[in-house]
């Protein structure tokens, strides 16, 4: 009882504490996987500070780059939304047709859908008054974010030597995981490559956009590649009809499905020897936990610890 007490009450602290604890575990995640680039970059004889700095910088374009390149993706969703809602209602409708005994559920479809394909944006879409509420909490993550990588990068190896006999484990831990990063960084890469040219063949406007969406979102396991999947859907409903509108998504299902049992496993090899039940059920639990940057380092700080503790465990193998 006691130890179901502290996980809930674990829980419930950091649900809590989203507005602190997710920009600084976004922040400290960064600086784990750039720290051997930093680290390099000190024995060279970079001033600390200097490294820190461009970290940072290069973390906040990169960050802010993908923002900007998927604007286009997200004004060309909110301004076919009608047309979305109407094929939505065409296919209840024709489901509806199709079987029997459902007419209580073809009413409430149609409560909720309403008989009317318009959409009103201003319902849908947040208004200028809750941006300007919205705008100083995020500002603040933003600034604890950036706090959080300039000094992690800045003193880790002063932080990492007070933990005394457990300082090498913890250097072992970023390598693998910036080594893990780096695989999947290339992986991903040619997954998104792969996409952009695949769905231009098939004639997917904003192909570009879309491959660089996959190469980014194939970071979080499992979930990535729906959200993909599900836009990919959703853009085959704007462009084509019939059979054609299944064509992009199915595509991509292809491309992933060769990326996830044949290409991965072979780049990365044995890095990531966690069950994947256990990934799936932490990115779970990390977006249930902190939204979309729970889901994002959910796998980095699992693996981080995994390959602390393994570390551990091989180290108090050779003392005894």
């Amino acid at each position: 009882m006691l130890l179901l007490l502290t996980i809930i009450g674990g829980a419930a602290a950091l649900y809590l504490a989203k507005p602190i604890l997710a920009p600084v575990v976004l922040g400290l995640v960064v600086g784990v996987v750039v720290s051997p680039i930093a680290d390099r970059l000190s024995r060279y004889g970079v001033p600390r500070v200097i490294v820190a700095v461009s970290a940072l910088i290069t973390a906040c374009l990169g960050i802010t780059g993908f923002f900007l390149m998927l604007e286009p993706l997200i004004s060309a969703l909110v301004s076919k939304l009608p047309k979305i809602r109407a094929e939505i209602q065409n296919w209840a409708e024709t489901m509806s047709n199709a079987l029997r005994g459902i007419e209580e559920l073809s009413a409430e479809i149609e409560r909720t859908v309403g008989s009317d394909a318009e959409v009103d944006l201003g319902e849908s879409i947040p208004t200028v008054m809750d941006a300007l509420l919205l705008a100083p909490n995020f500002g603040a993550q933003i600034l604890i974010f950036v706090g959080t990588l300039f000094f992690f990068i800045l003193a880790r190896n002063d932080i990492y030597n007070q933990a005394g006999a457990f300082r090498n484990n913890l250097f072992r831990a970023d390598r693998a995981v910036s080594r893990y990063f780096a695989m999947v960084m290339l992986v991903n890469a040619g997954l998104g490559l792969a996409t952009a040219v695949v769905l231009t063949v098939v004639g997917v406007n904003n192909a570009i956009l879309w491959g660089f969406t996959a190469a980014v979102l194939n970071f979080v396991i499992y979930l990535g590649p729906i959200i993909v999947m599900f836009g990919l859907l959703v853009a085959g409903l704007m462009q084509f009809s019939g059979a054609m509108t299944l064509l992009p998504v199915v595509a991509f299902l292809c491309l992933n499905l060769v990326e996830a049992q044949f290409v991965t496993p072979a780049f990365v090899g044995q890095q990531l020897q966690i069950s994947p039940l256990v990934i799936f059920i932490a990115i779970v639990f990390g977006l249930w936990l902190w939204g979309p940057i729970g889901a994002i380092v959910a796998l980095p700080a699992l693996l981080w610890m995994y390959a602390a503790m393994s570390a551990e465990r091989e180290s108090q193998l050779i003392t005894t």
